[in-house]
């Protein structure tokens, strides 16, 4: 038959990297060795069906798919059980801590650089990312002060059925001898508790129930060692330096576009909550 050359995929994904399942993809992206392009701009389409949603990923040109779960299988990792996935999602408690100092908080988005070639898109997508930090700090001040989440006694609690997973596989990794869908989406937990800074990383740190645990971050942090959106470097061994920041331009558009929406609160606000029910839909 005729040998045909398989060509190397083309992906775009949209997103911040502050997400865990945003991180989850581009780890995946990483260990696959598939180039991609990082938006950090919506695209107009998936903005219109899903407001700034994140991740987004465009294969080869096709259609936009939201689901990060069914990206990365697309991009050759194993599907991961619900069961499994249920428990990546019991290791994200905590999470809306990150609004606790909204200092930090905004801060931590303003140091996303955009490597768009493009010095439109970047301060573009630098004004837009100043708003999407605020509907973050927003639906995550919502979810604290209204819904009210219950707390665990112990952080450390959410990550011991991880602890007994990479005990028992006696691999460097939950999934064997390479990384396969439970290392990469649990490590995405991992980067958004550590670009900004919650509860959960202490337990992560400093409980003595997680030594296996933080020997498995290791594994990984030499796996990934020069994936360019690690955040878990700053704090866990071996150390690796956090991604690079932005340049003052593209900080001072992300500042104009949080300012901006907090002089327009009364119709950012609406807007964040609209937005938010288009996320949901799917």
């Amino acid at each position: 038959g005729i040998f045909v050359k398989k060509l190397p995929l083309k992906v775009q994904v949209y997103g911040a990297s502050h997400s865990p399942w945003v991180q989850a993809v581009l780890l995946t992206l990483h260990e696959q060795s598939i180039e991609y392009e990082l938006r950090q701009l919506a695209p107009f389409e998936t903005f219109l069906r899903w407001g700034v949603y994140m991740p987004t990923a465009s294969i080869d040109g096709a259609p936009w798919e939201r689901e990060s779960t069914e990206i990365i299988a697309k991009l050759g990792m194993n599907p991961i059980s619900s069961e499994d996935l249920k428990a990546v999602n019991a290791a994200w408690q905590g999470v809306v801590h990150r609004s606790d100092n909204p200092f930090r908080f905004f801060a931590a988005f303003a140091r996303d650089a955009d490597v768009s070639t493009s010095a439109w898109r970047r301060l573009v997508s630098s004004i837009y990312r100043g708003f999407v930090s605020f509907y973050m700090f927003t639906l995550l001040n919502f979810v604290k002060l209204k819904l009210k989440p219950p707390e665990p006694e112990n952080f450390g609690d959410q990550y011991l059925v991880w602890e007994n997973e990479f005990n028992a596989s006696r691999s460097p990794f939950l999934d064997g001898d390479t990384p396969g869908s439970r290392d990469i989406l649990l490590f995405g937990i991992i980067q958004c508790h550590s670009s900004i800074s919650v509860p959960p990383l202490t337990s992560l740190l400093n409980d003595e129930r997680l030594n296996g645990l933080r020997t498995w971050i290791a594994n990984m942090h030499e796996r990934f060692k020069d994936f360019s959106h690690l955040y878990s470097g700053r704090h866990f061994e071996p150390r690796i330096p956090p991604p690079k920041p932005a340049g003052l331009i593209q900080q001072g558009a992300y500042y104009f576009g949080l300012l901006t929406s907090i002089v327009a609160f009364p119709a950012s606000l609406p807007l964040v909550f609209i937005l938010a029910g288009r996320a949901r839909r799917k």
